[in-house]
């Protein structure tokens, strides 16, 4: 019994899987809103979302565990497991995001943004000093403004909420 369940560890993860979906479902359906207050989708649509498409893959892995198939290990990775962890990186994504986070409130959304994506951009190996900021910014005014007045997701403007 222990061999079969060591051939099988994948039922492992589609066990937690599916009992994450329970959870996600639980929790969804435990929102208690009004019609009136919500409009026609409201906002337990996602979650339900979210939760049955956890189950289904749950069953789906499940399902091919149990007719022989297996992940490959390592197989389709292109990662060198024996170099070391690229720390400038991840310290230079770290302080992009760090700066968004302490810019926003100041200078809103699309300036904030823009200095995320940019230094997104350089911390990954761009080097291209005139146009990845104006891609940057770019991006950032598209984002602030598909959150701000399609999806109705109020972020900070900042100086430029006049503007747009």
């Amino acid at each position: 019994m222990t061999t079969w369940l060591k051939e099988r560890s994948e039922l492992g993860v589609s066990a937690v899987l599916a009992v994450l979906g329970v959870v996600v479902l639980v929790d969804a359906l435990r929102i208690h809103t009004d019609f009136a207050q919500r409009g026609p989708v409201g906002p337990k649509a996602v979650p339900v979302v979210v939760g049955v498409g956890l189950l289904v893959v749950a069953v789906l892995l499940a399902r091919d565990v149990l007719r022989g198939g297996r992940g490959e290990a390592e197989g389709g990775e292109d990662v060198d497991l024996t170099a070391p962890a690229d720390w400038r990186t991840v310290l230079l994504l770290c302080g992009a995001f760090l700066a968004n986070a302490a810019l926003i409130g100041v200078v809103g959304f699309p300036i904030s943004g823009a200095v995320l994506f940019w230094g997104a951009a350089y911390a990954l190996g761009s080097r291209h000093f005139v146009r990845d900021p104006l891609i940057a910014a770019g991006m950032a005014v598209v984002t602030f403004l598909v959150f701000n007045n399609l999806l109705g997701v109020p972020l900070p403007g900042g100086p430029l909420m006049g503007v747009l």
